[in-house]
């Protein structure tokens, strides 16, 4: 039987944590583990709800010596919570702040006192023991669980300070913008710290100044656990961050964009994770430097038919990988995006995840999101986007867009939201963004005949679009087909809702339009379903014309 340490400090008085910038030692964590281990309740399955990062690993190694298993579900709506409960007779939540509206039985964290004695022995782990049972997150149905053991967590914590240099007992500290019930947090916010002699943050800093703060309590050799989208936050504030040793995110695709600026603006290496709840954590790669992914040690990516597999290292069973993967060999692959994330469009291919990248490279777009309904009984049959860009309008989002993406994928419509609504680890729930998608349909449906009388849009039509080499060669003009149905899609950029049919009912073409012009479309609405539009290049009108509408 392989035996592991519970932790990997070497003296008793080196520290595991840190609040508000004090240390707290191995010796007092083991004091607390055991403390606690002695006070839970005889059961086999806790969800540990604990908000503090602290006493949330206190809880899960009181659990492990306990031979309790976490489960880690991917929410604690009512529904998961009923479905575990179910699932796993006698399940119980351990918590430090109340939860009244958690139909689970509670056990409160204890108040714990300073240690007493010098004694220091760390309780030796069974490698094959199971600690949790994680979640995925249910997007394509009912979450399913996978069983990850003290080993894989051990061993994958181990290549992961290998890969980022972060030595035994260096002394670097772990701040976590990331619960530790997420994965990523688990692995990267608080194994790698126990299983390498580092120490962690027990707080969960959210916001820029929040993160500044807790970075800035602690020695110098700081490591900051984060998301692309709390980086993005970290990048716009004009607060300068404590000098870090190292940056890394994950959970979603990281801009190149983004990579470089964050490590021009912090002068530090920059690493992004790939993994899963499948697998746990599979490659890395830094991200400015290329966009090759490479392995944790003893890690294998392979193809077997039409799928792509991790096995090896951390990862003690084969498990496939739902995402668009090309390996290169057994320790280095390129990554297109998710499986389910792949959209196909009057013939032509793309990713939400490219898309996404290209929504958001915009300036002025702060944050934003394509959006396909999974089902077409949704009411909703084509992209649509929501975006956050309080300076822009929907036809400076819809230019933007046209020089970036093919016209098959330009989003009809165009929501402008306050915000996202993101989880705490800068996620966005496919469920969250399909309701709010229905309800902002449903309220601009209701409010159209408010809509305001006159507006413009400006366009460009690409010099390479493929349809003007033929039309004519040598003398290249924009078809009119082409340009009424930039009219149209314009419109409904404009409109901010699903149209259900337009029909073009008057048409002038006054004069050609080039390729690369820069063409203005004026409305003027002129009953609840007429609009009437003209489309002017340098002062001249070259297409005037109506046109009628109705919504989905």
């Amino acid at each position: 039987m392989n035996i592991l340490p519970l932790l990997r400090h070497e003296r008793r008085e080196m520290p595991v944590a840190y609040r508000a910038g004090q240390p707290i030692s191995a010796a007092q964590f083991l004091h607390d583990v055991h403390r606690l281990a002695a006070q839970l309740p005889d059961r086999e399955y806790v969800i540990n709800l604990c908000g503090d990062r602290y006493r949330f690993a206190v809880g899960l190694a009181a659990a492990l010596v306990r031979r309790q298993i976490s489960l880690l579900p991917p929410n604690h709506t009512p529904a998961i919570v009923a479905a575990l409960r179910c699932d796993y007779p006698g399940l119980y939540g351990l918590t430090d702040s109340p939860l009244a509206e958690l139909d689970l039985e509670r056990f409160p964290f204890p108040s714990l006192q300073t240690m007493a004695g010098n004694g220091y022995k760390v309780p030796a782990i069974p490698a094959e023991q199971v600690v949790a049972h994680v979640f995925t997150s249910g997007s394509t149905g009912r979450p399913t669980s996978h069983c990850k053991t003290w080993g894989s967590f051990a061993f994958g914590a181990r290549a992961q300070a290998e890969r980022f240099s972060l030595a035994t007992g260096s002394g670097a500290t772990l701040v976590g913008t990331v619960p530790p019930q997420h994965m990523y947090g688990l692995e990267s916010s608080l194994i790698l710290a126990l299983q390498n002699g580092l120490s962690f943050v027990a707080g969960h800093p959210f916001y820029p100044e929040d993160i500044r703060v807790a970075l800035a309590e602690l020695p110098v050799a700081r490591v900051l656990i984060t998301t692309p989208f709390h980086l993005r936050a970290l990048v716009d504030t004009d607060q300068p961050l404590p000098q870090l040793s190292c940056l890394v995110s994950a959970t979603a695709p990281l801009p190149l964009d983004l990579a470089v600026l964050a490590e021009s603006r912090f002068n530090v290496p920059l690493y992004e994770i790939y993994g899963c709840t499948e697998a746990g954590q599979v490659a890395t790669r830094r991200t400015v430097v290329s966009p090759i992914w490479q392995t944790y040690r003893d890690v294998r990516v392979y193809r077997r038919g039409e799928n792509v597999y991790a096995c090896g290292g951390a990862v003690e069973q084969e498990a496939q990988l739902l995402d668009v993967i090309e390996p290169i060999d057994d320790e280095h692959f390129t990554l297109h995006g998710r499986t389910a994330d792949l959209i196909n469009i009057a013939g032509k291919r793309t990713s939400l995840a490219n898309l996404n990248y290209h929504l958001n490279t915009i300036d002025g777009v702060t944050d934003g999101v394509f959006y396909m309904p999974a089902h077409q009984d949704q009411g909703v049959t084509r992209l649509s986007a929501l975006v956050v860009a309080p300076r822009l309008a929907a036809g400076q989002v819809l230019a933007a867009l046209r020089s970036r993406i093919d016209a098959a994928f330009i989003p009809r419509p165009i929501y402008f939201v306050d915000s996202l609504p993101r989880n705490s680890t800068g996620k966005l729930p496919q469920q969250a963004v399909a309701n709010l998608v229905l309800r902002l349909r449903d309220q601009d449906k209701a409010r159209a005949i408010f809509l305001p009388s006159t507006d413009q849009v400006d366009i460009v039509i690409a010099r390479n679009h493929p349809s003007t080499s033929g039309h004519f060669p040598g003398n290249p003009i924009v078809p009119g087909a082409l340009l009424l149905a930039e009219v149209l899609a314009a419109w409904e950029g404009l409109l901010g809702a699903s149209v259900k049919s337009s029909v073009i009912k008057v048409a002038k073409f006054l004069s050609p339009t080039r390729p690369g012009d820069s063409v203005s479309i004026h409305f003027e609405r002129v009953s609840i379903d007429g609009v009437k539009f003209n489309c002017v290049v340098k002062e001249t009108t070259v297409l005037s014309g109506s046109f009628s509408y109705s919504m989905i």
